[in-house]
């Protein structure tokens, strides 16, 4: 791989172009031989960033690398050049010196600035290698390298499209599509800060380079993925001259024939140029020199005792005139560095004190400008160690203070808000007063002294200072982030408690609505009447208006834009509607226990609400017609949440359908539903929306099945009372039978009075009946049983009652009355035999056990009544009396 390769030497490490080398290298890789179809690949970046090993890898070159073993140190001196191994077209790899070496310090970047330049003048395509840590550094990224080159470049040669491939080192877990944007945004500030010739003005960068960007994983701890990164990158090399390759536009290529002599004059005009030549010796001096005093002020200011303790007390808490005894130490160092370099020259004695200053009190412009190595090897590492240590405090210990500052200020907020709440101030008012009292006090703890007088007289406000003194002579450190986030705290402090202010207001008036509300709603519901819902209308108006308006005047403090008002109004009445709705919806799931209350109540009591009395003189088909449309009245009520005048159907539908429809209770014989009330299967009324129904019309025909079935029971018991009541009160024969037996019987009647004696022996048998009627208490035994009951009852005890009887009669007569211990046991024969006479109540008494049905008809309508539970019937006149009555 060696000889393929070929190796050699271009420029030495003082300039001298190797003339022979070159010679001897195009004519062993016979470069000559292929016309236009070469390309030159070049790489630079800082020292002993791994740029020959990545070519080694790339192109399979032979490039001497670095053995770490043996230390960091610069290992390719000058400009090498060798053949890339296995790419399709011939290309040729340059490998340059790096840059920002210690070998050749820090002033001494000419060569760094020609080579660079010969790179771009000669290549097509240019490697930049770079770790992934340096993005958005100012030299360790070549920046300063960067924008000389290009503006020499265009000065010097006529440009030509060329390819800046940036090649991130040792990638983190950063996306490479975050680091992409930095990276091309600090190459456009490049190109747009360059002096440009008045021809290429307003040229844009994209019409002399190609930016392309890619990454790489760690070499040393990744080096298989590295590798595999490092093949992939590889393939983009093949057939880079073709259009749409890697390669640029190749408009200025010369034949590889005239490689040799183009390069040496492309580096002649580059040596010969006084733009990038060495500085002058007594400015290397003066560098050196004020580089060296300041950074032995730097190092003593690191190891100050008064320093030390300023520091440690700023990590433990606020610290008084802070800014002044920060002050007083960094002045100190600043004066000794004045003194001790105020013999060499003014320009760089200057740029050093300022660099002195940055790197004292700023860590971040101090970061930028202490310029790393690979692996963290700091130029002049005898005189920095100690610096980078200070460059951690001094700022930081700055921004400690703002911060110990900012949440005083903070506190201070939170407490004089609360208290001014608690008087009962306005609260947009109080956070006004508030914030400007707390920022005043941050803005005084942040300036100098000097100004801290302005300060408190322009003010108008009493308050007590915080007296830190953060301010700190000769920085010009901005704390206007600080104070920014100071008050985007205090604002999102005042959000939260005006958040939870509202919050709380909110849901006390929407207590206060639940308490005006929910006892009239449930008594306006529980009614049923036709005014319900205009009721209902009128309560929710009037209360929601008192409501919002005691809201909004309550709200008035707080100053809030109008649509938010709005907004809040508009919640209390959505949540006042949301409560009506809420509390319908509940007594709707009543409706079937109100619908039977309802109907108890207007059935079992007359219009005085005084019990009835089921007597012959009820009628009781118009009571129970008067109680369903009660029931049924209240369930078109709570049908349907009515928000609006707009007039509906449901009432006339339901009384159509199951009142005057007949809507029968389906029997085992007959599930069937009449016709009139097919048009209630349906899920939704046709005048309300299906959110503001309660009860569908299909729910509605279920309830009032499940009512009547329910009801049933009841006017079944007021028949069987009514019949009941006829019956033990109409013992004489009827009106035609008496008439009957006074016509038929006026001769035996006239017999009797022409013939005394007949009605004396009539007169002794009446006696005689009566005291057997009463003995035997036949009308009680009638009561208590059936008739055929009775009779053998009657029967049984006939015999025995008059011989008792008889006996009775004669004792009195002989003057010995009978204990009434000792009554014969005819009576306990007979009280035995009812004993086992099954017994039942008054109302029953006359109506068979098992067999009970009833009807209730109307000329307008029929409504059946039928009891599963009652499984035999009676051949009497128990249905004829109860429809006739």
């Amino acid at each position: 791989m060696e000889e393929d390769s070929c190796a050699t030497q271009l420029i030495d490490a003082n300039g001298q172009f190797n003339v022979e080398g070159l010679e001897n290298f195009i004519k062993k890789v016979k470069l000559a031989e292929c016309g236009l179809s070469y390309a030159v690949v070049s790489i630079m970046g800082p020292q002993s960033s791994g740029k020959s090993t990545l070519l080694n890898h790339l192109f399979h070159t032979n490039f001497t690398e670095m053995d770490a073993y043996k230390g960091r140190s610069q290992t390719t001196k000058g400009i090498w050049i060798a053949k890339c191994v296995g790419l399709d077209p011939c290309t040729i790899a340059l490998d340059l010196e790096g840059t920002d070496g210690s070998e050749r310090g820090e002033d001494d970047t000419a060569f760094e600035k020609q080579s660079a330049l010969f790179a771009l003048a000669i290549s097509d395509i240019v490697l930049i290698n770079m770790w992934c840590h340096d993005i958005g550094r100012e030299h360790a990224a070549n920046k300063p390298l960067l924008k000389t080159v290009f503006q020499v470049m265009m000065r010097l040669f006529s440009p030509r499209k060329t390819t800046l491939l940036f090649v991130i080192r040792d990638k983190t877990k950063t996306p490479l599509k975050l680091l992409e944007p930095v990276l091309r945004d600090d190459i456009q500030k490049i190109w747009d800060t360059v002096p440009k010739p008045h021809a290429h003005k307003n040229t844009p960068l994209s019409e002399f380079f190609n930016v392309e960007i890619t990454a790489l994983s760690s070499y040393e701890e990744k080096e298989e993925k590295f590798k595999e990164e490092v093949f992939q990158l590889r393939q983009r090399f093949f057939h880079s001259i073709s259009p749409g390759g890697l390669a640029g536009d190749r408009c200025g290529v010369v034949p590889a024939s005239g490689f040799s002599f183009s390069a040496q004059q492309i580096w002649k005009v580059i040596k010969e140029n006084k733009d990038l030549d060495l500085p002058a010796h007594k400015i290397m001096v003066a560098t050196v020199r004020c580089e060296e005093i300041a950074n032995e002020k730097l190092s003593h200011l690191t190891s100050d005792e008064g320093w030390l303790s300023l520091e440690e007390a700023v990590q433990a808490g606020p610290v008084s005139g802070f800014g002044k005894k920060l002050s007083s130490i960094l002045e100190k160092y600043f004066s000794e560095y004045d003194k001790e370099a105020a013999y060499f020259d003014q320009g760089v004695r200057n740029a050093k004190r300022q660099q002195l200053e940055s790197k004292a009190l700023d860590s971040r412009k101090s970061q930028s400008s202490m310029r790393f190595g690979r692996f963290g090897v700091v130029w002049l590492a005898n005189l920095f160690g100690k610096l980078m240590d200070s460059t951690e405090f001094v700022h930081p210990a700055y921004v400690t203070m703002l911060g110990h500052l900012r949440a005083k200020a903070l506190v201070s907020f939170k407490t004089r808000l609360e208290q001014s709440l608690s008087k009962g101030e306005g609260f947009a008012a109080s956070v006004r007063s508030c914030t400007r009292s707390c920022m005043l006090e941050f803005d005084e703890g942040c300036a100098d002294s000097n100004n801290h007088y302005a300060l408190r007289t322009s003010s108008f406000l009493t308050f007590p200072s915080l007296l830190l003194d953060v301010a700190i002579r000769h920085s010009n450190w901005d704390a206007s982030k600080v104070r920014d986030k100071l008050r985007r705290d205090i604002g999102g402090h005042a959000s939260s408690v005006r958040h939870a202010k509202l919050s709380e207001m909110i849901a006390v008036y929407e207590k206060q609505l639940a308490l005006a509300l929910m006892e009239p709603l449930e008594f306006l519901l529980e009614a049923g009447r036709e005014d319900t819902w205009p009721s209902i209308r009128k309560l929710l108006k009037r209360v929601t208006e008192v409501a919002v308006s005691e809201f909004s005047t309550t709200i008035a403090g707080f100053e809030l834009d109008q649509a938010t008002v709005d907004m809040m109004v508009q919640t209390l009445r959505d949540h006042a509607r949301n409560l009506v709705e809420k509390k319908a919806r509940e007594e709707a799931g009543k409706v079937l226990i109100r619908m039977k209350d309802r109907f108890s109540t207007v059935f079992n009591h007359d219009n005085d609400s005084m019990p009835r009395v089921w007597t012959w003189r009820e009628d009781i088909r118009t009571i129970t017609k008067d109680a369903r449309s009660a029931a049924l009245k209240l369930l078109s009520v709570m049908a349907a949440i009515r928000w609006d005048e707009k007039p509906d159907k449901i009432e006339n539908l339901l009384f159509s359908s199951l009142m005057d429809g007949a809507v029968s209770i389906p029997s085992s014989q007959d599930r069937s539903i009449g016709s009139p009330a097919d048009f209630l299967a349906s899920s939704n009324w046709e005048e309300v929306s299906h959110k503001d129904t309660l009860i569908t019309p299909v729910q509605c025909k279920s309830l009032w099945r499940q009512f009547i079935a329910e009801t049933e029971y009841t006017v079944t018991q007021a028949i069987l009372a009514q019949e009941a009541h006829r019956k033990s009160n109409n013992w004489l024969p009827p009106l035609w039978a008496i008439l009957a037996i006074i016509v038929l019987g006026f001769n035996e009647f006239m017999l009797l009075l022409r013939n005394p004696l007949y009605l004396a022996v009539f007169f002794v048998v009446f006696l005689l009946s009566r005291a057997l009627w009463a003995q035997m208490d036949i009308v009680g035994e009638f009561q208590q049983g059936t008739q055929l009951a009775g009779l053998l009852s009657i029967s049984s005890r006939f015999v025995p009652t008059i011989t008792n009887l008889l006996r009775r009669l004669a004792e009195e007569a002989q003057g010995h009355p009978i204990p009434e211990a000792s009554r014969p046991a005819s009576s306990a024969a007979s009280q035995s035999f009812r004993n086992q006479t099954p017994q039942r109540n008054p109302v029953s008494s006359s109506i068979p056990e098992l067999a009970v049905s009833s009807s209730v008809s109307s000329t307008e309508s029929v409504v059946e009544y039928s009891s599963p539970n009652l499984t035999q019937r009676r051949n009497t006149n128990i249905q004829e009396a109860g429809i006739s009555s």
